[in-house]
């Protein structure tokens, strides 16, 4: 498959992508496959991972479209139990990129959509990571690390209005990123752990919103910065980072 610029150290690998059917997680999909990454799509439209995998085996790369709703147990265990089934240790990569947004003011927030928002953005990744690291830890047999990269948010430290599902959602999701990273080092778990918090994309979520294309990040740069973080030389455990790409805080 041809690159542009070639990240070593993430040939071969297998990596998992939350909301791979669209915007953000399609891209990364395709940003890592382009460096010989297997890349699963998960994400609970079916067919639209169906098209990142058409998109990503049309230029060569190797790929595979999985059912996920990160809010379910049972397909959280279920594709990471199949996974590391299949693909042993060489499964060592998680991207949490799925997402929603449910906008809703003090007076009108709908509470079923503001747990739905907190479900998708943080319970859910929370326990995927639970499940994919455990279940790393058991099929490990070399002295190498996994990868946890997690899609947040500058949402997380911007306060906006009409987004307090949103924003609360990916401030916890933050803090926890934090805590586990605080875990990695403590327990020296053969896991690294890191995130971004990229400004307005221009992605399907971001359309109810109305701002401007010319205002919003290109999904393809933050999974380009993806792509790099996670090529950074493993065997650091220390290096758990959140990078912020844009900080440019578009009020709505």
């Amino acid at each position: 498959m041809d690159e542009e610029v070639h990240v070593a150290g993430l040939d071969g690998r297998v990596a998992l992508v939350t909301g791979g059917a669209s915007g953000l997680g399609r891209a990364t999909c395709v940003a890592l496959a382009a460096q010989g990454v297997h890349v699963v799509a998960g994400d609970i439209d079916e067919a639209g991972a169906q098209v990142t995998v058409e998109a990503v085996t049309s230029a060569g790369g190797s790929a595979e479209a999985v059912r996920l709703d990160v809010t379910v147990a049972d397909d959280r265990t279920g594709v990471v139990g199949s996974l590391f089934e299949r693909h042993g240790a060489r499964f060592d990569i998680l991207v949490n990129v799925a997402g929603i947004d449910r906008p809703g003011y003090l007076t009108d927030v709908d509470e079923s959509a503001y747990s739905q928002v907190f479900a998708v953005n943080c319970h859910g990744p929370v326990f995927l990571m639970q499940a994919f690291l455990n279940g790393y830890l058991g099929v490990r047999t070399e002295d190498t690390e996994a990868e946890i990269f997690n899609v947040i948010s500058i949402s997380a430290v911007t306060v906006g209005s009409g987004a307090v599902a949103y924003n609360s959602s990916k401030a916890a999701f933050a803090k926890a990123t934090e805590i586990f990273q605080t875990e990695v080092r403590e327990f020296s778990h053969p896991c690294r752990i890191q995130g971004i918090m990229p400004a307005a994309m221009d992605t399907p979520m971001m359309e109810q919103w109305k701002i401007p294309a010319e205002r919003m990040m290109d999904p393809s740069e933050v999974a380009a910065e993806i792509v790099h973080a996670l090529g950074r030389p493993r065997g650091v455990l220390g290096q758990n980072l959140i990078f912020t790409p844009r900080v440019e805080y578009f009020p709505r």
